[in-house]
């Protein structure tokens, strides 16, 4: 066997590992705290209906002042078989979200569901976020 045919195929090895590794890193949920749920009332700033995620932008009211918090969301593929369009999420509407925090203390997280105006609840996560359907930590609301 020629050397750059060896050569060849050690860095087609080497791409595909570290292909393999991004992807495993892209789905991580390692930056939220997945054992606190909070909940979370504002008004809908935003909506992206994007892959590979979707994105809620919401204000927030805190000690009288407005604050914009961003959650991450499935896919619009997942989504969408569980009762969830491109129109759920209206500009200017209330709702309640439960979330999984930023372990960074930033202002967000993962959404585990959202309560709409009129009552109905979407699930975000599978099973409705099994860890997020359990009594809330300490600070959090339950709904």
């Amino acid at each position: 066997m020629k050397l750059s045919s060896r050569i060849a195929r050690w860095a087609a090895g080497a791409c595909a590992l570290a292909l393999a590794g991004s992807a495993l890193g892209h789905h991580s949920t390692a930056m939220f705290d997945m054992s606190k749920p909070k909940t979370v009332t504002g008004v809908v700033k935003q909506f992206d209906w994007t892959n590979p995620h979707t994105f809620i932008w919401m204000d927030v009211q805190e000690g009288g002042s407005t604050v914009e918090y961003s959650f991450e969301g499935m896919s619009p593929n997942y989504l969408s078989r569980t009762g969830w369009s491109h129109a759920t999420l209206k500009p200017g509407e209330t709702i309640d979200l439960q979330y999984f925090p930023l372990k960074d203390g930033r202002k967000g997280g993962f959404c585990a569901h959202v309560k709409l105006p009129g009552g109905q609840q979407l699930d975000n996560l599978p099973n409705g976020g099994a860890r997020a359907a359990s009594p809330p930590a300490a600070g959090g609301q339950s709904y």
